[in-house]
């Protein structure tokens, strides 16, 4: 809409605003008893209902007028007789634009025209819109617009909308699920002075207060739901926001909800067994159905889920076996595969740059499982090959939707881990781990045997076969 016309419109309206001020008339009144949506509205037919909303359309014939009302249930049409309501008050319509809030009251009907309808007795004017909703013709097809004006993208969206109230009911579903298999919610800091539980860059912020810098945590309280299982619980789960400054893509958010569970006396083969129950609980209870079509994957849930090997599967797709190449191999591969990588990497992320060649030709929904030692700092050493770690993680049309693995719990080994992760800092891997001693001395009090799993909003945006920026009300942009 051109900025004269919209400014020529706002200006009309808040004319119209100061005419009902003038006729005693508050354009912004406090409350209305709304008692019924639209879509109850529409069930009372032969009897009286009351509901509010905002309009939609107007269509004045003379001394009628119709308008179309719409609130979250759905849209019901109003019938405005001069005959019933008396002159002055049908006179008032004249001041209502489409976009206002508007409260009205009488019996619902059906039109000749077969049309269930409300035959206002009587109505009030709830909010005076200053500004236009966008035009239908138009909309709001500019995506940037769309995400920084997300109310009218909503407003005008009823499947938006919708899309919206399916992400709160998957996170219900995760969490009811939880809670059904003995879990615990727990909450655990976001500011942190050590960034723990995965490879990511963090944000950092200052803590005024104490003077200090810290960062916003990067996993769903990973190092601090261990240290709880330290202090005797068994079982917990968080479910909350988490935050990486990493680039922003199709599947990357850096302000995102986790939920991260961690089980104490079991390995990764019971998380896997449970991971694969939640999934399949969420697909069809949120979703109704288990097959999906997800980009050019098509995905069935119901169906036997893969185990794929992450050494054997490397080794076959791409002739490398990661166990025995040397850093300089590696490269020489990579650089094959014309595949950018930094002379100062180390042997851990070259072998996951080998690994993603492979992950995004893979369907799913399959386990990755037994990844080598230098790709999992955090994860237990398998019994027969110390060279490899109880881990799995889930992939799904093409990309890592969740992250599990048997929890490492000898102290010296996850010190010596943490050493080496502090080493690829300073060497300029800003995504690799912090070396957390406090965490490393909670260990040496003893944890037990445990298995722990994450999993994000991203699974969310794939079985929508969105964007993650699309599934998120108010994604962050740059100030205009």
């Amino acid at each position: 809409m051109a900025q004269s016309r919209l400014s020529t419109i706002r200006q009309e309206r808040i004319k119209k605003a100061n005419q009902l001020r003038k006729l005693g008339i508050d354009p912004y009144p406090h409350s209305y008893e709304k008692k019924h949506s639209c879509e109850q509205a529409r069930k009372k037919l032969g009897k009286t209902a009351k509901t509010a909303g905002r309009i939609r359309s107007i269509r004045a014939h003379g001394k009628i007028t119709f308008m179309d009302l719409s609130d979250s249930s759905g849209q019901i049409q109003l019938w405005f007789q001069e005959s019933k309501l008396g002159k002055k008050d049908y006179g008032l319509l004249s001041l209502f634009d489409i976009g206002d809030f508007l409260g009205a009251e009488g019996q619902v009907v059906k039109t000749k025209a077969g049309e269930i309808t409300l035959e206002v007795e009587s109505f009030r004017l709830l909010t005076k819109a200053i500004r236009p909703m966008p035009e239908k013709r138009e909309g709001l097809r500019d995506e940037e617009t769309r995400y920084r004006k997300r109310y009218l993208d909503l407003a005008t969206d009823p499947d938006l909308r919708e899309l919206f109230r399916k992400k709160a009911m998957f996170w219900q579903t995760i969490r009811d699920f939880m809670l059904k298999e003995g879990f615990l919610e727990v909450e655990t800091p976001i500011l942190e002075n050590v960034a723990g539980g995965a490879d990511a860059n963090p944000f950092i912020t200052h803590h005024d207060a104490l003077d200090i810098d810290v960062y916003l945590r990067i996993s769903m309280g990973e190092l601090w739901q261990k240290r709880l299982l330290v202090g005797g619980f068994e079982k917990t789960f968080e479910l909350g926001r988490q935050f990486r400054n990493e680039g922003i893509s199709f599947e990357h958010l850096q302000d995102y909800s986790q939920m991260e569970f961690y089980w104490a006396y079991v390995n990764y083969q019971q998380g896997m067994e449970l991971t694969e129950r939640l999934y399949k609980e969420v697909a069809r209870k949120v979703f109704g159905k288990t097959k999906f079509k997800i980009g050019d994957f098509q995905v069935d849930f119901a169906k036997r889920w893969e185990k794929i090997d992450y050494v054997s599967r490397i080794k076959k797709e791409l002739s490398v076996d990661v166990l025995k190449a040397t850093k300089k191999e590696l490269q020489e591969k990579l650089r094959k595969l014309k595949v950018e990588f930094d002379k100062t990497e180390r042997k851990g992320r070259l072998i996951d740059k080998l690994w993603k060649q492979i992950r995004v030709k893979v369907a799913g929904p399959a386990f990755l499982i037994d990844h080598p030692v230098e790709v999992s700092p955090l994860a237990k050493r398998k019994e027969d090959n110390p060279k490899l770690v109880e881990r799995f993680q889930i992939i799904l049309a093409g990309s890592e939707m969740g992250n599990g693995y048997s929890e490492l719990n000898d102290p010296a080994d996850q010190g010596e881990r943490f050493e080496e992760q502090a080493e690829m800092r300073e060497e300029g891997d800003k995504e690799a781990q912090m070396h957390d001693r406090d965490f490393v001395e909670a260990l040496e009090h003893g944890m037990p045997p445990a298995c722990g799993f994450g999993v994000s909003e991203r699974l969310f945006s794939f079985l929508t076969n969105k964007s993650g920026r699309e599934c998120v009300l108010f994604p962050l942009l740059r100030p205009k």
